[in-house]
């Protein structure tokens, strides 16, 4: 054990003197030694994931996430596994329930309902969490906490009180806007730029938020809205699962270089989308050609994407084809680093919300990998307890603080 410590100390030393190597380990000590300490160091680490979609994924696809599942990429036996202790549940509403008065925020309450439901039905395993002292608290009893954001205001509907509403439903984030333009705020995915940033009414949104604590998130949102937040805003934000431009140049969905720095200003945190088409603009393509084999074969089978052969297949498939590596998001994270430090990047993995993940984590028993390419490169365990989690705490608590603040009237 002596050697082993040995050598993680020295592999450390060299991170510190900017040896940062991204060649593979050179022996099986080594290997055995950093997977060993990446699982130690994930399992005492608090882990924030910033984004996972199990809430919509069981309205398809419904299963009992408190044992192990046979779909999907989050269960409570694989995030034990990997050491999760706070992944945000996704109450993510499709663009098109814009489109009839009412069916965003019904939808919205339904998934905050199943969201309690996980905890009702399973006190001893998951807990709902609405402040940074809860994810703390449910840390130390060995209990995953459940968080929610809200992925798409629409449900905020043209009523400023609904903001109050979803907070005391326990929604604490609130990505402003998805895969369109809505009352809020221009998308990245829409060409339509109806406001050119953020809506009078957004902005309204944005201040309300602040005032009530709910974070900011600015996946998602075209850049000029982005630009728009930073202008308003009191409280530090996050991209609660969005990427680096640098290596998609041209996809607004990811953040280029000068809005991490920009958001770095707000002390906010970009937390590092897994999905493989936000890693590598040639990924983009292999994750529709993989897409379109199962689509021709649903066809050929006479199989509605629904039915469960069908299912069974997507499934297959799906973690059959991995597309990147682990060592593709320690890129990502190595980037920012290099830009605004490492206080500013954490992890939202998009789990049950993208289609192709990488090899080494495809799903979230898989934490460990990342934490032990983090290692290899050098990062120092405060650095990796920083990105696993305190970055985005520290923003959460921030808002916190702004909010209470605002409240009493002391900013």
């Amino acid at each position: 054990m002596k050697y082993v410590a040995l050598i993680i100390t020295l592999i450390a030393v060299m991170g510190s003197l900017g040896c940062r190597s991204t060649a593979p380990a050179n022996t099986s000590i080594v290997d055995e030694a950093l997977r060993a300490r990446a699982v130690e160091l994930a399992h005492d680490a608090i882990i924030v994931d910033g984004h996972i979609d199990v809430p919509y994924r069981m309205t398809d696809d419904p299963e009992d996430i408190s044992g192990r599942t046979a779909g999907g990429d989050f269960d409570y036996v694989r995030a034990k596994a990997g050491g999760l202790d706070a992944p945000f549940m996704s109450i993510y509403i499709p663009s098109d329930r814009q489109e009839t008065p009412g069916a965003a925020k019904a939808l919205a309450d339904s998934l905050i309902d199943m969201v309690n439901g996980f905890a009702e039905a399973s006190p001893e395993k998951f807990a709902v969490a609405t402040s940074v002292e809860d994810v703390r608290k449910n840390h130390e009893r060995g209990i995953i906490s459940l968080p929610m954001g809200m992925e798409n205001g629409a449900p905020i509907e043209d009523d400023l009180a609904n903001v109050q509403y979803f907070y005391e439903r326990g929604i604490r984030y609130i990505t402003l806007t998805h895969g369109k333009v809505n009352q809020l705020s221009d998308s990245s995915y829409d060409t339509t730029r109806t406001w050119q940033g953020l809506s009078p009414f957004g902005e309204q949104v944005v201040r309300e938020m602040n005032r009530l604590g709910v974070i900011v998130d600015i996946s998602h949102v075209s850049d000029s809205a982005f630009y728009d937040v930073m202008r308003i805003t009191r409280a530090p934000v996050l991209a609660s699962h969005s990427s680096v431009r640098a290596f998609t140049p041209g996809w607004e969905r990811n953040m280029d270089d000068a809005m991490i720095r920009r958001l770095a200003e707000n002390d906010g945190v970009i937390m590092i989308n897994f999905g493989s088409s936000f890693l590598d603009m040639k990924y983009q393509a292999e994750g529709t050609r993989i897409r379109q084999q199962i689509n021709t074969y649903l066809a050929q089978n006479g199989l509605e994407r629904t039915a469960p052969e069908a299912i069974a297949y997507l499934r297959q498939q799906r973690k059959a084809n991995p597309v990147g590596t682990v060592q593709d998001v320690a890129d990502h994270i190595d980037h920012v680093v290099s830009l605004v430090g490492v206080r500013h990047v954490g992890l939202g993995s998009d789990y049950d919300g993208v289609f192709a993940l990488p090899a080494g984590l495809q799903d979230v028993s898989e934490y460990p990998n990342l934490v032990a390419e983090l290692l290899r490169r050098g990062y120092s365990d405060e650095d990796i307890r920083g990105i696993l989690g305190e970055n985005a705490l520290r923003v959460w608590s921030a808002v916190e603080r702004v909010a209470s603040d605002l409240q009493a009237g002391r900013n």
